[in-house]
């Protein structure tokens, strides 16, 4: 008797292994399988418009990213400052933050940070496309301000560029220093531009851009300066009659990701980050740079007066401005300013 239950035991139990096995294949995937992986998802802040070269540039480095990451990352850009409510300065907080994953915003607003971030717009220190190239994007002084960056919890990963700014008023052709007494220029809100154009004899007003065409509208500001992608990209040639062409402060673009975002990735992701930068704002530069001569020619059919400023003409502004080398020499440091000379 005692056997027979034995056996009936061990009946029983075959049957239960059997019918968990069956159940447990149904469950689990098939061999080879793969769960799927939801994509990481980032958020990218420009401050101008869809069609200006920052967001076409912004764009490209998204579809890259996506692409080479077989769709594992993809990254969302936010045109117009839209993530902080047309605030620049505010902009790049919420990058340092990690409330904004990615940037691209003008070196000019970090310097709103810290000054000494100004130094690759000081007056009239990076002259052309060429000397841009040598210092900033492949030497020695772009490495440099990679890491002052680094500091502020910001990894750069690439440089675009906002180009040469000019200057536009609806008041009077401007070719001399005497021509800036008393013109209200709006410029951003970076302490280094104030004291330029005091020394120039203008009257300086920071405003976030977001203001800015509707005060040029209403007249509450006589001019502004930018380079001629933002003018066009965003209409400013509708309220504004002159434009002088002086390449007076160069502006650059940082692309940057928040530093612990970027650490906390593996090294293969951080070079696909980095390459898919280089590459987006490679592509950025050289749509700016080929834009300029159209956008100008643009602004004298819009019935803009357009002056090129001679070499003699521009001697005279450099000399004008000198007590703001004496002045920020000291606050961004002597070396760092030698590296891009």
């Amino acid at each position: 008797m005692r056997k027979t239950w034995i056996v009936l035991l061990v009946a029983l139990l075959c049957v239960s292994l059997v019918f968990v096995g069956c159940n447990k294949s149904q469950e689990e995937p098939a061999a080879g399988g793969q769960e799927e992986v939801k994509p990481v998802k980032l958020k990218m802040s420009v401050t101008t418009a869809d069609s200006s070269t920052w967001t076409i540039g912004a764009k490209k480095f998204a579809e890259l990213v996506k692409e080479r990451s077989d769709g594992k990352i993809e990254i969302t850009v936010y045109p117009n400052e839209q993530l902080s409510g047309g605030n620049q300065p505010k902009g790049i907080e919420m990058l340092q933050a990690g409330a904004t994953d990615l940037t691209l915003h003008s070196n000019i607003i970090y310097s709103v940070i810290d000054p000494k971030y100004g130094v690759i717009s000081l007056p009239w220190l990076l002259t052309t496309e060429e000397q841009v190239d040598e210092k900033l994007i492949n030497g020695a002084a772009g490495e440099k301000f990679k890491e002052m960056l680094r500091e502020k919890g910001v990894e750069c990963l690439a440089y675009g560029e906002n180009g040469f700014r000019q200057i536009t008023n609806s008041k009077k052709e401007i070719k001399s220093p005497a021509d800036m007494s008393g013109l209200k220029i709006r410029i951003p809100g970076i302490q280094m531009y104030t004291d330029l154009y005091k020394a120039l004899g203008a009257d300086p007003t920071v405003m976030n851009f977001a203001e800015v065409f509707t005060a040029l509208q209403q007249n509450t500001i006589d001019g502004q300066e930018n380079p001629t992608d933002v003018i066009y990209s965003s209409k400013l040639y509708e309220v504004q009659d002159y434009i002088s062409l002086w390449n007076y402060s160069y502006d650059a673009l940082i692309l940057g990701i928040n530093k612990e975002l970027f650490d906390g990735f593996d090294a293969d992701t951080q070079k696909l980050l980095s390459d898919a930068a280089e590459e987006a704002m490679d592509f950025q530069r050289d749509l700016n740079r080929e834009k300029v001569g159209d956008q100008v020619k643009f602004f004298e059919e819009q019935g803009m007066t357009v002056t090129t400023l001679t070499d003699d003409e521009i001697a005279a502004f450099q000399k004008q401005v000198e007590p703001v080398y004496e002045q920020y020499g000291p606050i961004i440091g002597e070396d760092v300013i030698d590296l891009f000379r």
